[in-house]
């Protein structure tokens, strides 16, 4: 099973010094025009390496990612009744071509 991960955006003073945190997870992405680097680390010790990213001297400031705390499951979604009337106009159009051209074919069949 995979162990769960947790994003951060570290800001660093230059992004040359980035590849210095390749030892505290996986880099995801490294900004060299904001000078930042997206990556996740391991969630179980997330505090401890925040800590330590922080001490150094390249990094100005760590920030979690808040994009676990967004619920991505939608109990109220509504359908949108444009779509299913396109579907089912699309529906009945492909249905009565169908059905000419097997016309077609079976009166040409049997002459």
């Amino acid at each position: 099973m995979r162990e769960r991960r947790l994003g951060l955006a570290v800001w660093v003073k230059h992004p040359r010094a980035a590849k210095n945190l390749r030892k505290f997870g996986t880099i995801h992405y490294i900004s060299k025009r904001l000078n930042y680097v997206a990556m996740y680390v391991d969630a179980n010790s997330l505090d401890e390496t925040i800590r330590t990213m922080e001490r150094l001297h390249f990094v100005t400031r760590v920030e979690r990612s808040h994009r676990h705390e967004i619920p991505t499951v939608y109990n109220n979604a509504k359908p949108d009744r444009a779509k299913e009337f396109d579907y089912e106009l699309e529906k009945t159009q492909l249905m009565a071509l169908t059905e000419t051209l097997l016309t077609e074919t079976n009166g040409s069949l049997s002459k």
